[in-house]
């Protein structure tokens, strides 16, 4: 299956209405234009897509909406997750039936398990789904790093346990996953920036914040890094590395949300405790896009 979810997936803004609502129709409307324009596929209900402010509901109509959007036009990755197991069971037990190719479990945040806990963790989350499952290890949102190891114990433990979005930013545990892993479980890189790097080392992809905006230059640079074409790799990376950095000068998905309202493209602000960039933070977003108005579908 981790053929057929692709290398370039965009971790997808939910769309916020005046109202603060679900925006269904601008939901459905994005999903179109990001898999017209670069990615193979998308993980919605991540933290790009602000899960944390989203209650069970909403994110289980936000992944009906993007597959009655796309059909069958690409994969649809679940972001399926919390902190608890027993709430995280909820959605995992519904995402077949709204749907969904494959649900992504991130590593628990806040109450900071041990290894262990992690094991027992995302295996009850994956025996109770016939999908595939991609974890997701982000120590800078979660405070907890789960290892190699541990990631190599699920990897060959649970069968449909296939990938892993990996954001640690180790580049000795990337070696030592990609080294180990069982044929067929697959690495993305959870950062654009560290994209380049992690695919020339073996990782098969990236799960993207910049797609939004520049998702073909996305995919010819993991073309690029995956082929050994490493001097064309390098050159695009070099170009898109100051609009990977504006899109985290604060805290994602606040800059990639104002960039996309920028561009006509509907996605409304965050939701508290996330709120629009600063002053400061909305002259930079714009600059980089006017750098990039070439690259970019909509004009600026």
């Amino acid at each position: 299956m981790t053929n057929e979810i692709g290398r370039v997936l965009t971790a997808m803004v939910t769309p916020f209405d005046e109202s603060g609502a679900v925006d269904c129709d601008a939901l459905g409307d994005l999903a179109q234009r990001l898999l017209d324009s670069g990615s193979d596929g998308l993980v919605i209900t991540g933290t790009t897509g602000e899960s944390p402010a989203l209650s069970i509901e909403e994110q289980v109509e936000v992944w009906r909406a993007v597959r009655a959007a796309v059909g069958p036009r690409g994969p649809v990755v679940a972001g399926a997750s919390t902190n608890s197991t027993s709430e995280s069971l909820e959605m995992v037990t519904q995402g077949a039936g709204a749907g969904m190719d494959a649900l992504m479990l991130t590593v628990p945040y806040y109450n900071k398990p041990p290894q262990a806990g992690l094991v027992r963790h995302f295996t009850t989350l994956a025996e109770a789904t016939p999908l595939p499952c991609i974890l997701y290890n982000i120590p800078s949102r979660t405070s907890l790093n789960m290892t190699a190891e541990t990631t190599l114990r699920l990897a060959r433990e649970v069968p449909n346990i296939v990938g892993i979005k990996e954001a640690s930013g180790d580049v000795d545990q990337v070696r030592a996953i990609v080294e180990g892993a069982p044929e067929g479980f697959h690495v993305w890189s959870g950062d654009d920036s560290a994209a380049r790097w992690m695919v020339e080392m073996g990782c098969y992809g990236v799960i993207s914040v910049a797609s939004h905006l520049v998702g073909k230059q996305i995919s010819a640079l993991i073309a690029a890094a995956a082929e050994g074409r490493a001097h064309d790799a390098a050159e695009l990376e070099e170009r898109l590395m100051p609009l990977f950095d504006v899109l985290f000068v604060e805290t994602n998905p606040i800059p990639v949300k104002f960039a996309l309202n920028q561009l006509g493209i509907r996605a409304g602000d965050p939701r508290l405790p996330l709120v629009p960039p600063s002053a400061a933070a909305q002259e930079m977003i714009r600059a980089e896009l006017t750098r990039h108005r070439m690259d970019i579908a909509v004009p600026v």
